[in-house]
């Protein structure tokens, strides 16, 4: 595979370009690079860390393997808020995995998506475990998520993605009163040292920011505040460690500091309300709305 560094990708490590040009695990890229077999502008690649320039032409030897199709799972429901030829918008209800993974290989998501959309599966080729997946939410996150049902649409939704073209907005409610009405949340995310499964802020991790806008605010039973959170980039766990970084996490978030006796959630109070994207068939900009669920609606009515 040979591919040119478009702008979009300018400056990311090529562990990270590779893993999203190919769809291969990180893993599989670092054993990939060990072995010689990434190179830039014809030289082995010697670190994995190593940044990208645009117009650099990135090569890859990537090893023949079988593609593994997942199974369809008609008992997992998936409420479908928008389908056509080309994507799929969904609206994740709160605890479900969206594809498989380390602890998670039934049960999710795709899986249901397959029973639905058999057509997917053409799609495993470039992601054998989340075909047609282009962006995700955390099991606890509700709320609107895109799927590609084409190759075409798949590249056009990425691509988008990291021209941050993509509109996603979130409602949440954190701990602690704002001083402010609205801002920006600018620090690097990675993976924390002491637990790989958490993220945290790190001068090591990689660009992210947040804007917040509040929406409203309680007093009762304890200060809480109502916020409108769009991602300018998209990290994992994003909101979630940029809203506990600044002294507010997340009403309900056990994993960062924002499970409390005052109110009870049971998750994390985050729901992805807004979402909006270019149609990749007709160009046109789409626009689609998710309703708090019932339980954060009721969260929200019991705050004086």
């Amino acid at each position: 595979m040979n591919e040119t560094v478009p702008a979009a990708l300018a400056g990311e490590r090529i562990d990270r370009v590779v893993a999203f040009l190919t769809g291969l695990a990180r893993s599989e890229v670092t054993a990939l690079v060990d072995a010689g077999a990434v190179s830039i502008n014809g030289v082995p690649v010697q670190t994995r860390s190593r940044k990208v320039a645009e117009g650099e032409v990135v090569a890859v030897e990537v090893p023949d393997r079988p593609v593994r199709v997942l199974g369809a799972d008609p008992s997992v429901e998936v409420p479908v808020v928008f389908v056509d030829e080309s994507v799929i918008v969904v609206d994740k209800p709160a605890d479900l995995v969206v594809h498989p993974g380390s602890g998670n290989l039934t049960g999710t998501l795709v899986h249901g998506l397959l029973a639905l959309f058999p057509d997917l599966a053409a799609l495993a080729e470039r992601a054998p475990d989340r075909p047609g997946i282009v962006h995700r939410l955390d099991k606890g996150t509700s709320g609107l998520l895109v799927v590609a049902r084409t190759p075409q649409a798949y590249d056009s939704l990425v691509d988008q993605l990291s021209q941050r073209k993509v509109d996603r907005r979130y409602r949440a409610l954190a701990w602690g009163t704002f001083e402010s009405e609205s801002g920006v949340i600018d620090a690097k995310v990675g993976r924390s040292g002491g637990d790989p499964t958490r993220m945290a802020v790190s001068r090591k991790g990689r660009e992210a920011r947040t804007h917040y806008r509040v929406i409203d605010r309680h007093e009762l039973p304890v200060p809480t505040t109502e916020l409108e959170c769009s991602l300018e980039t998209g990290r994992t766990h994003q909101i979630r460690v940029h809203l506990s970084a600044i002294g507010h996490p997340v009403v309900g978030d056990a994993r960062y500091r924002g499970r409390r006796p005052a109110i009870t959630v049971g998750r994390p109070f985050l729901h992805a309300a807004h979402l909006a994207f270019d149609h990749p068939t007709t160009g046109q900009r789409v626009h689609f709305d998710s309703p708090l669920p019932d339980n954060l609606a009721a969260v929200l009515g019991a705050l004086g």
